[in-house]
């Protein structure tokens, strides 16, 4: 079949707050970690032999996933880092470098090797891709999206002559200078011989570094048009937008937790809540262990992560409260990202529990 790679050594700068203390593939969607629905993805394709690069906050993701037996598939770990008077610093190796680290360590790609970022949602057929990959008898391919020719500026755009070969990339360009809208989604498939492209013991990028090296050597290098969802969680504003197309039902094979208790409202064990006085639209998610107090109003798509309580007359409204966040009462949160330590608007504004400039009261519902 094909071995998998997931790239998860990035610091996730664009999501800051969301990767305060935590790595960008372990951002929850639906209870879930990101990556999580990726491992998923591949052992559904029988993908079972699964190396991930790490560096910042690598533990969790190690500690999350261990050696993959519960997915039915086997993960493997490389942490890039360096040792600084006496200290381990994470040190990510770039995209391709990282892959050469490993191919140098042990050899472990020996065959056609699929790629993922490890912070996208996709449902790509890799069947059908890695198919087209070898009938093609492509050394590396890009699986790429037709995308808007209002939105190529924020994409690496791919062009290519009529068979697909690979002639140049443009990294977002203007609308009126792009040559193409086809966005390269992240997705990589690789024969062995490309990582010998890469220089050992370097810091090298897939995109902008080893992928112009394959277009001047002329080789094998294509392009793949396919249609499916891929939804990339770059900045936070993303992460917002992802949830509540999630939340709306708009994604398939993403099911919501939890019991269905009157149509668009599921809820997890052990809540607590006084349906007569409280006003909830739907589609909305009550994790378990939640509290929500009488007069509160909450409108969705909103999900409210097992723990949080929601004190007398709070209203949320098309938001997500991360686990053990605590409302005041009578505030409102509208279109916010909410944890105990933080609340980012949509548009990536962020404030702190106490911020003297804001009029909003939130914590943790644990003290």
């Amino acid at each position: 079949m094909a071995k998998g790679m997931i790239l998860a050594a990035g610091q996730g700068t664009r999501v800051r707050p969301l990767t305060k203390g935590l790595p960008k593939p372990m951002v929850p969607i639906l209870g879930k970690p990101v990556m999580e629905y990726l491992i998923e993805h591949l052992a559904s394709y029988g993908v079972k032999e699964i190396m991930v690069n790490v560096a910042y906050h690598h533990r969790k993701i190690e500690e999350y996933f261990g050696d993959g037996h519960r997915w039915g598939v086997q993960i493997g770990y490389a942490y890039e880092g360096i040792r600084d008077h006496g200290e381990i610093l994470p040190r990510p190796m770039g995209s391709a470098g990282g892959m050469r680290r490993i191919q140098d360590f042990s050899g472990f790609f020996d065959e056609t090797t699929l790629v993922l970022c490890g912070d996208a949602l996709i449902d790509l057929d890799i069947g059908a891709a890695l198919h087209e990959h070898r009938t093609k008898g492509a050394i590396a391919s890009v699986v790429a999206l037709n995308v808007p020719e209002d939105q190529v500026q924020n994409y690496g755009v791919v062009v290519a002559s009529q068979d697909g070969h690979i002639q140049s990339f443009q990294e977002k360009p203007a609308p009126a200078e792009a040559k193409s809208t086809l966005a390269s989604t992240g997705i990589y498939i690789f024969e062995p011989e490309v990582l010998e492209r890469v220089p050992p013991n370097t810091v090298f990028d897939i995109g902008s570094e080893l992928f112009p090296l394959l277009v001047e050597q002329q080789l094998p290098f294509f392009v793949q048009k396919r249609f499916f969802n891929w939804i990339d969680i770059g900045r936070v504003g993303d992460y917002w937008s992802v949830l509540q197309r999630v939340l709306r039902g708009e994604v398939a094979q993403m099911n919501m937790p939890g019991r269905e208790i009157r149509p668009g409202i599921w809820v997890g064990l052990n809540t607590s809540v006084d349906w007569d006085s409280v006003v909830i639209d739907g589609p909305v998610y009550i994790g378990s262990s939640v509290r929500i107090e009488p007069g509160c109003t909450i409108i969705g798509p909103t999900w409210i992560g097992h723990g949080s309580h929601l004190r007398k007359g709070a209203k949320v409204v098309r938001s997500i409260l991360f686990e053990y966040t605590r409302l005041g009462a009578d505030m409102t949160f509208n279109e916010m990202i909410v944890s105990p330590h933080y609340c980012v608007s949509r548009c990536g504004n962020t404030m702190y529990p106490g911020d003297e400039s804001g009029d909003l009261r939130w914590g943790d519902a644990r003290g």
